[in-house]
Order: C-alpha cells, then sequence, then structure tokens
C-alpha cells in the first residue's frame, strides 16, 4: 500500500511515548503500536482526529502517499 503511517515521527517531534499518547487519545497500546510499526489497514477519522489533537498537528503530518513499486 502507498501510505506510510509516520506517527512515531511525529511522537518523536512531541517527545511523547506510546503509553502516553494512548491515554491521551484513548486507544489501546497495540492498536497505537499496529499504527506506529505502519501495520494498519485502515484507522477511523476518530482515532485520527485524538491522535492530532493530542499530538497537536496535521494529518498530513502523519499520513504519506508514496506510489507503489509494481512488481
Amino acid at each position: 500500500m502507498g501510505i506510510i503511517i509516520n506517527l512515531d515521527v511525529m511522537m518523536a517531534r512531541r517527545k511523547m511515548g506510546l503509553t502516553e499518547l494512548s491515554d491521551k487519545v484513548g486507544v489501546t497500546l497495540a492498536n497505537l503500536s499496529v499504527l506506529k510499526n505502519n501495520k494498519a489497514r485502515a484507522i477511523r477519522f476518530s482515532t485520527l482526529d485524538a491522535i492530532c489533537r493530542a499530538l497537536d498537528c496535521q494529518p498530513g503530518d502523519i499520513l504519506e502517499y508514496t506510489e507503489d513499486e509494481e512488481t
């Protein structure tokens, strides 16, 4: 998939750990870990909204599009 999730980058910029983000967002550590490790297949807008509020950022700071390489 051509969508890259840069959650770890934004967390590092804000000096926020996964546990703190989980507490602020109300999403389990396991689900945030899936996002952080770029293993997610989907994200709810409500979750994205909560993450952006907690990290004081825009969705474009977290989501990045790259073209898939053809195999």
